[in-house]
């Protein structure tokens, strides 16, 4: 592993830890999609993932956000080997830390934009329903979209509803979020527009985004970028903060 020293310090106390991490997919002839990965993200990091097509980005990242299991190691949330959680502790675990942004948005298209960005919090249940729209309006607003938040997400523009998806992954303030190239199906103007929202969770409210993506330049304004070929880490560089 190599590169610079970063010009903002890392907390010490990882986030999230990969330890020996291997996802094989058993078929007939069976597949590794992740292979022995250890990695640990901290507070605060602006992390690219960059790969060939088919190197485990993508799988990686299910790891990461619980939505998937390893066949061998360690997935640790804060220290706790959510393997040994129960189903229903590591669903609320992924309620409670980790925030998800797709390329394609998985909206649901019979439901307003604030009603969207409020089923997150429904499903964790710290908030009545008042307090829930005011926030997801609140989180709305705050990506411009103060205007749109009854509209359903077929009356939106496709940069509207990548940014309805991010205030999804808002909507119970997580610390952590977990963007599927996010920008991979949006024009350029939409694309920088979703990546600066993207840049400023870390730099203004102090989040970690970790972020799968096949764009280059975006991961080059990145701190951080892991290479991943075949499933493996075969580099893991930080770099000084670029310019905007």
């Amino acid at each position: 592993m190599s590169g610079g020293a970063s010009q903002r310090p890392v907390d010490a106390a990882p986030i999230i830890e990969a330890k020996g991490v291997t996802r094989v997919l058993e078929a007939v002839v069976p597949v590794t999609l992740v292979r022995s990965v250890d990695l640990a993200i901290g507070a605060r990091e602006l992390v690219a993932i960059t790969g060939p097509s088919g190197s485990g980005k993508s799988s990686l990242l299910y790891l990461l956000g619980l939505l998937d299991l390893p066949t061998t190691g360690a997935v640790l949330i804060n220290g706790r080997d959510t393997a040994r959680m129960s189903e229903p502790e590591r669903a609320r675990t992924r309620l409670a830390t980790l925030g998800f942004v797709f390329q394609f948005h998985f909206l649901l298209e019979e439901f307003s934009a604030l009603d969207n960005v409020t089923m997150p919090m429904r499903a964790l249940g710290k908030l009545g329903l008042a307090e829930m729209r005011a926030r997801a309006h609140d989180i709305l607003a705050s990506l411009g979209l103060a205007d749109q938040t009854h509209k359903r997400p077929d009356q939106l523009s496709g940069g509207q509803r990548q940014r309805v998806a991010v205030a999804r992954a808002l909507a119970n303030d997580p610390p952590v979020i977990l963007a599927d190239e996010p920008t991979g199906s949006l024009d350029s103007k939409s694309s920088e527009q979703v990546f600066q929202i993207l840049k400023s969770l870390v730099e203004d409210t102090g989040k970690t985004v970790v972020a799968v993506t096949h764009d280059l330049a975006i991961a080059a304004r990145c701190e951080r970028r892991i290479h991943l070929v075949d499933g493996a880490i075969v580099s893991d560089e930080r770099q000084l903060r670029a310019a905007p």
